[in-house]
């Protein structure tokens, strides 16, 4: 693939994604990313993550949750022309800013089908102090493949950032916050414990 590949994530998702890990913020979280590769008429690539579902707050390293997930979710998404590209994760300590094993271990479950996936991993730094400034990069961080087949920080070394689709999305996601919009997310987990719960999350935004 030539051409340096970016990686772009849509408002919903992202919201989504802090919504889930503010819920649970003495747990570690889960999350799949949903998207696809698009080429530009330049040549140039970028991965367009559009949606999210949250997975798991409390069996987050048990296999046959995750692959009952990934099944259902592939099954949905298939049909909308999306599949899975990435994985996201909310460290369970507000202090640990390091890729664990967990995720690098689904994140490489999930590069054995889509090459081109992402992991991310929430910046609790940064989000903490999203209120006091007017930064619109998202309070994530980006980690890809290297040569080497591991994982990395992108960015470091001048390579891809991820960036938001919409330029307001932390000024929404700060509504959200201040809303306590996080109580109405539903995950995975929520869904296995009482099947009436939608893990789409199809009244999130309305």
């Amino acid at each position: 693939m030539g051409g340096e590949l970016k990686y772009e994530i849509a408002q919903n998702a992202y919201i989504k994604l802090v919504l889930h890990a503010l819920k649970h913020k003495t747990a570690a979280v889960n999350a799949v990313l949903l998207g696809r590769l698009v080429t530009s008429t330049d040549g140039s690539h970028t991965l367009q993550i559009s949606d999210a579902v949250p997975l798991f707050h409390s069996q987050i390293t048990l296999l046959p949750p995750l692959e009952i997930a990934l099944i259902q979710i592939e099954e949905c998404y298939g049909a909308q022309d999306m599949g899975i590209v990435g994985y996201f994760h909310a460290n369970e300590r507000f202090d640990d800013a390091e890729l664990s094993s967990v995720a690098k271990n689904i994140g490489d479950h999930i590069y054995r089908y889509f090459p081109q996936a992402a992991v991310i991993l929430l910046d609790n730094k940064k989000l903490e102090s999203l209120p006091k400034g007017k930064d619109r990069s998202p309070v994530m961080q980006l980690y890809t493949k290297d040569a080497s087949k591991n994982w990395r920080l992108a960015g470091s070394d001048g390579s891809s950032q991820l960036t938001i689709k919409e330029p307001s999305a932390n000024v929404v996601l700060l509504d959200y916050i201040a809303s306590e919009k996080w109580q109405d997310i539903i995950d995975f987990d929520d869904h296995l414990d009482d099947i009436s719960k939608d893990w789409l999350n199809p009244e999130l935004f309305k």
